[in-house]
């Protein structure tokens, strides 16, 4: 079955596990995953009446992701060419590219190009500052 861990006190090594609305009784000694269990996490487990047996982690072979672009060139890119969205293009997020582009046309047919380049230069103080923290894949900037 699949559930996630309701509750886990470490001080007795018993918790409960809901699925579907049911719930199911666990001790530590039932538990196969190398990591400590916590509240929350998604696990896949036998049931034996109301107690879980042979628990594990649903997804423990996952890595985190790792870091492949940088920040600094990101937000430098962003600063002085961030009206075309290159910014963009290098985090991977190419729809937003041309859009951006588009917008950018549009602003100084219309001119207000001022507007365009205040973008770029928002942007790049947004990844200095660690609002804009991921590319395109969730991957976190070195």
């Amino acid at each position: 079955m699949i559930g996630h861990i309701e509750s886990y006190d470490p001080d007795n090594q018993t918790g409960v596990i809901k699925s579907d609305e049911k719930f199911f009784a666990f001790h530590i000694d039932d538990w196969v995953a190398q990591e400590q269990p916590e509240q929350g996490d998604d696990i896949k487990f036998d049931a034996d009446g109301t107690a879980a047996k042979n628990i594990d982690l649903v997804g423990a072979y996952l890595e985190k992701p790792k870091p492949v672009k940088y920040k600094y060139v990101a937000a430098a890119l962003a600063i002085l060419l961030g009206s075309l969205g290159l910014h963009r293009l290098y985090l991977g997020q190419y729809l937003l590219v041309l859009r951006q582009i588009i917008i950018t046309v549009a602003l100084g047919y219309a001119g207000f190009l001022a507007f365009a380049v205040a973008w770029g230069f928002i942007d790049g103080f947004l990844i200095i500052a660690g609002h804009i923290n991921k590319d395109a894949k969730g991957r976190p900037f070195k």
